[in-house]
C-alpha cells in the first residue's frame, strides 16, 4: 500500500552490522511507498526501509536529472543486473552499494521475492519508453497491466513481510495498490499531460468523445470531466473491493492500511469537491484532512 512518507530518521537494518557494510539510509520521500513510522512494526522497518530505498533510486534514475531516455534505460538495466549481482554475493565497485547490500541482506533474511522487484523496474522502464514514444494505453487492461507492475509488488511484498499469502488477501493487495496508483494519476492530471504522459485510456477517450488535443490543452469540457468522473468511479470501486483487507491485517499494520485506504478515497472526494476537475491544478491533501481521515479509518 502506498502513500507518501514522512521522514524519521536513519533505520539501520541491524544495529550491529559490520562498519564496513552500508547502512540503511533515511526515508525521506517517495510518494508510492508506505510510511515507515511508529505504526509501522520495528521488526519490519529495516526490510520495508530497503525496499523503500531500492524503489525510490529505480524511481531517480527514471524520472530525475537531465539524462535522456536511453541512457535511463541502460542505468536501470545496469541497476538491474547489479541487485541480481548482488542478491547471489558481495559485489566490488558497485554504482550502488548502499542501496543494494541492505536489500540483499533483506531478502536473505525474510525471502522477499525477487520477482515483485523486477517487477518494479520493469515499470520504471515503460514510464520511460511510453513517455519518450508517446504511447498510449488502449484500454483498462493495458493501464491495470502497468498497475499490477509499479505498484501492486509494493502490496504484496508488505503482506509478504506480514505472513500474509491467502489468494483473497494478494488480490485486495493488489485492488487498494492499483486504486492508489490510478488516484494519483487522475489527481496529477494537470502535470502529467504537459509532460507527456497519457493515461487515460484510448478507449475511454473515444467512449466519451474527448480528442487528445483538448485534454493535451487541459480543457475541462463536459465531455472531460465526464471522462475523469467516470475513472474517479473506476478507482474508487477498486479501492472498496479491496478494502476489507484492513480487517485481515493484525494490530498497527491494519491501522496504517486503514489511513492508505481513506486517504485515497479523500483525494476522490477532494477532487469532485472542487468539480471534478484536476486538469486545471493538483488537489493533494492537507491537514484539514487528518480529522476526517481518522474518523473514517475508526469506522471502516
Amino acid at each position: 500500500m502506498h502513500v507518501k512518507p514522512s521522514t524519521h530518521g536513519t533505520l539501520d537494518a541491524n544495529p550491529h552490522r559490520d562498519p564496513a557494510q552500508p547502512e540503511v539510509l533515511p526515508v525521506t520521500h517517495y510518494e508510492n511507498f508506505p510510511v515507515a513510522s511508529w505504526l509501522c512494526p520495528p521488526r519490519l522497518r529495516p526490510p520495508i526501509a530497503a525496499l523503500y530505498h531500492f524503489a525510490r533510486t529505480a524511481d531517480d534514475i527514471a524520472d530525475e536529472g537531465d539524462d535522456s531516455p536511453a541512457q535511463r534505460l541502460a542505468t536501470l538495466a545496469a541497476y538491474q543486473a547489479e541487485l541480481h549481482a548482488t542478491l547471489a554475493g558481495p559485489v566490488r565497485d558497485g554504482r550502488w552499494p548502499a542501496v543494494l547490500a541492505p536489500l540483499a541482506r533483506q531478502q536473505a533474511a525474510w525471502a522477499l521475492p525477487v520477482a515483485l522487484l523486477d517487477d518494479l523496474i520493469s515499470a520504471f522502464m515503460q514510464d520511460i519508453a511510453f513517455t519518450r514514444d508517446q504511447r498510449l494505453y488502449p484500454d483498462r487492461a493495458s493501464l491495470l497491466d502497468y498497475c499490477r507492475r509499479s505498484a501492486n509488488p509494493i502490496g504484496r511484498l508488505l503482506l509478504h513481510l506480514h505472513g500474509v499469502t491467502e489468494a483473497q488477501a494478494l488480490a485486495q493487495s493488489d485492488d487498494i495498490c492499483s486504486a492508489l496508483q490510478l488516484i494519483n494519476f487522475w489527481q496529477d492530471l494537470s502535470q502529467d499531460i504537459p509532460r507527456g504522459r497519457h493515461y487515460l485510456t484510448e478507449a475511454d477517450c473515444q467512449r466519451f468523445g474527448v480528442p487528445r488535443p483538448q485534454l493535451q490543452s487541459l480543457q475541462a469540457s463536459p465531455a472531460a470531466l465526464a471522462l475523469i468522473a467516470d475513472n474517479l468511479a473506476w478507482a474508487e470501486q477498486l479501492m472498496q473491493r479491496g478494502a476489507p483487507l484492513v480487517h485481515r491485517l493484525p494490530g498497527r499494520a491494519g491501522w496504517e492500511l486503514r489511513l492508505v485506504v481513506q486517504g485515497g478515497l479523500r483525494v476522490l472526494q477532494r477532487i469532485r469537491a472542487t468539480g471534478g476537475n484536476p486538469l486545471a491544478r493538483r488537489i493533494k491533501l492537507g491537514r484539514a484532512d487528518a480529522l476526517p481521515l481518522l474518523w473514517r479509518s475508526l469506522w471502516m
